[in-house]
């Protein structure tokens, strides 16, 4: 923990693999392109996840859990799907392994072993689960079906990065059943409106909501709708997505359903999910160069004590007035956290919390007492302050909310202070080059001018925002008729 950071500036992404090692967030594993999540890290996870899943139940759904193996057959139903998925899939094929006969104490796959039929560990279920909502849709009585699981899945990577990245990561994917295309489309809009106030609100980082251009849809989607947020290098990551499935998977599984005129129609689908990439998000959009700077919503503890003593009369002293200040504020909500271990000195417990990222740090000896203060210091400005003891627990839940704030405030002037507007391609590669951040840019439509944009400048469609309006232009590269600007981005 002594070892200091490498910077930002000096190297973004030295500092970020750093960072997630030093904070105690994660580490690599002995499978190759796979994670540990430690404590730390999970705690954040799960608090995510909480608020995530109350968000989800309020909004009707209910979690369930469903296979991880996916049988190629059923993979394979639906064609784009499988075809966007072909290349990332782990596969089974045999089910049992035995003793090496040509190798003491090494075992092989048992030949005689194979599997009738491989099975896909899934990239995504929702072959598994339309196989199995089949047998759970008869009527329009039992729509909507609205269902949500937690889970793992696989995509088998070349070029890994912890969270950001990962052959294994962990998400929560809804899969929801509608009677007509309007209810469908309202769900998948419903979602992505969900994720984007959780961004926001608990992660502190600005989204742009839109739509994604055809060749940037999920894989047997009619329509993709995500929410984009920007890194402080002025790259761009996807937080989220949500897809209005049409009638693909329905008409790939045989699920129909008897509406109230008695006649059999498919029905709507919509798939939606979010994972733990929103980690790597939260990291890099407000951590600094000492460090995680985690926002009060997230954080495992938002305030951590730290007492400064000499004598173990003073320790005791300090732990009564301690014991109070603790009761109190989780009386108010606030988590938070006593370090009186007596293996480090309290300067070592200020650089492991200041790393970490605790959004406030409380620093208490035997003159506070005397005096009846108490040391506060800041996580996102690193200023501090001396504080009445008698008033401690409302000025911690007022900082706690100005921190929250403040993060989203400054995350949100990066934000918008990065979206440039472009009208030639010479504007385009100058700002992707040395500014960073969204272009907004005309686009003729076509995939073949997204790829070669990609081919020259790395950049690609992020989104068309629901905050454009229509617009005729041409089209940065080609010159071609444009009817609205879109957004592009350097991204992870």
């Amino acid at each position: 923990m002594s070892k200091k950071l490498t910077s930002r500036a000096e190297d973004y992404s030295k500092w970020y693999n750093e960072l997630v090692v030093k904070a105690d967030l994660a580490e690599n594993s002995a499978v190759r392109g796979c994670m540990v999540i430690k404590p730390y890290g999970y705690a954040i996870w799960e608090k995510m996840q909480a608020e995530l899943d109350r968000m989800f139940k309020e909004t009707g759904h209910q979690n369930a859990y469903f296979p991880l193996f996916v049988p190629k057959s059923l993979f394979e139903a639906e064609e784009k799907n499988a075809e966007g998925f072909a290349k990332e899939c782990a596969v089974v094929t045999h089910y049992r392994l035995q003793n090496d006969p040509d190798k003491p104490g090494k075992l092989r796959v048992d030949p005689k072993a194979k599997l009738e039929e491989e099975l896909v560990v899934r990239p995504t279920s929702e072959a598994i689960i339309w196989n199995t909502y089949k047998g759970w849709i008869q009527s329009y009585r039992d729509l909507p079906l609205l269902i949500n699981q937690w889970a793992n899945v696989v995509r088998w990577e070349m070029r890994t990065r912890l969270f950001l990245r990962t052959a294994e990561f962990l998400w929560q994917e809804g899969h929801t059943a509608h009677a007509t295309k309007s209810e469908a489309i309202t769900e998948a809009e419903l979602m992505n409106d969900v994720y984007a106030t959780f961004v926001q609100n608990f992660m502190a980082i600005p989204v742009i909501k839109g739509r994604k251009t055809e060749s940037e849809r999920f894989a047997g989607a009619d329509e993709t709708y995500c929410i984009e947020a920007l890194m402080q290098d002025g790259k761009a990551l996807q937080a989220g997505t949500s897809h209005f499935l049409g009638q693909n998977f329905a008409k790939a599984f045989d699920v129909k359903f008897a509406n109230k005129e008695g006649k059999k129609d498919y029905v709507w689908a919509t798939s939606w999910g979010v994972s733990t990439r929103l980690m790597g998000a939260l990291i890099m959009t407000h951590s600094d160069d000492q460090g995680l700077v985690l926002p009060p919503n997230l954080a495992p503890n938002q305030v951590v004590i730290v007492p400064i003593y000499k004598t173990e009369e003073q320790l005791i002293a300090i732990t009564e007035v301690v014991n109070e200040i603790m009761k109190n504020l989780r009386n108010v909500g606030v988590s938070v956290k006593f370090d009186n271990r007596d293996t480090f000195r309290p300067g070592a417990k200020f650089a492991q919390h200041e790393l970490q990222g605790v959004p406030l740090r409380l620093a208490i000896g035997a003159r506070d007492l005397e005096n009846g203060t108490v040391e506060l210091a800041r996580r996102d400005t690193l200023t501090k302050e001396v504080t009445e003891l008698s008033t401690l627990t409302e000025k911690v839940k007022a900082l706690l909310s100005e921190i929250q704030e403040t993060l989203y405030s400054k995350a949100l002037s990066y934000r918008d202070s990065h979206i440039t507007e472009v009208n030639s391609f010479e504007e385009f590669k100058d700002v992707l080059d040395n500014k960073g951040g969204f272009v907004s840019a005309h686009w003729d439509g076509t995939t073949e001018t997204e790829d070669k944009i990609k081919e020259l400048t790395k950049a690609t469609t992020r989104c068309i925002p629901d905050c454009f309006k229509p617009e005729e232009g041409v089209c940065v590269l080609t010159g071609k008729p444009s009817k609205t600007r879109v957004l592009f981005a350097k991204a992870y």
